[in-house]
C-alpha cells in the first residue's frame, strides 16, 4: 500500500490540494488527476523531453519528479503557458515554419523553447540546438524547429539578427 500525502500545488496559478500517493510522478498527477494532458509521457526516464513542465520558473522532467515534491511550489504546464499567451509567438512560429508534424514532442519542445527565449535572448542557432537537444523529435529533423525559435528570437530583438 502506497502512502498518501496531503499536497498543495499551485498549478497554472490555481492552488490545488489533494491526497497524492507518495510515488505518483508529477506528470501522471497532472494528466490523470488534473486533466492536463498536454504534457506527454514518452520514455519515463527523463530522456525524451515530452513531459517537460515548469516548476518555480525552471523547466523539469515531469516523469522524474514526484508530485509530492511539488508541495508548495508553482507548476506551469503547456496549457497554462498557452492560455496566458506566453507562448503565442512561439506557437505561431511553429505553425508558420511547419515545425511540428505528429505533435507528440511539441508541448515539451515549446516549453524548452520558451525557457530559451526567456533566458537567452541573444541565442544563436547553435545555442538553440544545444538547448533543445534534450527534447526528441522523430518527425521534423529539427531544422524547422530551430528556424521557428530563431524567428521568435529575432522578432523579440526587434528584427536584429
Amino acid at each position: 500500500m502506497d502512502h498518501v500525502l496531503q499536497t498543495t500545488i499551485i498549478v497554472n496559478g490555481v492552488s490545488v490540494t489533494r491526497a497524492i500517493p507518495a510515488r505518483q510522478h508529477l506528470v501522471d498527477f497532472l494528466r490523470e488527476e488534473m486533466g492536463l494532458t498536454g504534457s506527454h509521457v514518452g520514455c519515463e526516464h527523463g530522456v525524451c523531453g515530452a513531459c517537460t513542465i515548469r516548476v518555480d520558473g525552471k523547466i523539469v522532467r515531469g516523469c522524474l519528479m514526484l508530485a509530492v515534491q511539488a508541495n508548495g511550489r508553482k507548476v506551469d504546464t503547456i496549457e497554462g503557458l498557452s492560455d496566458s499567451g506566453e507562448l503565442a509567438d512561439l506557437q505561431r512560429a511553429f505553425h508558420e515554419h511547419n515545425a511540428l508534424q505528429c505533435g507528440f514532442c511539441t508541448p515539451g519542445m515549446l516549453m524548452a523553447a520558451q525557457d530559451l527565449v526567456a533566458t537567452l535572448p541573444q541565442a544563436t542557432r547553435d545555442d538553440i540546438r544545444d538547448h533543445l537537444s534534450g527534447n526528441y523529435c522523430r518527425c521534423t529533423g529539427y531544422h524547422a524547429i530551430v528556424d521557428a525559435v530563431e524567428a521568435v528570437l529575432i522578432s523579440r530583438r526587434g528584427g536584429k539578427r
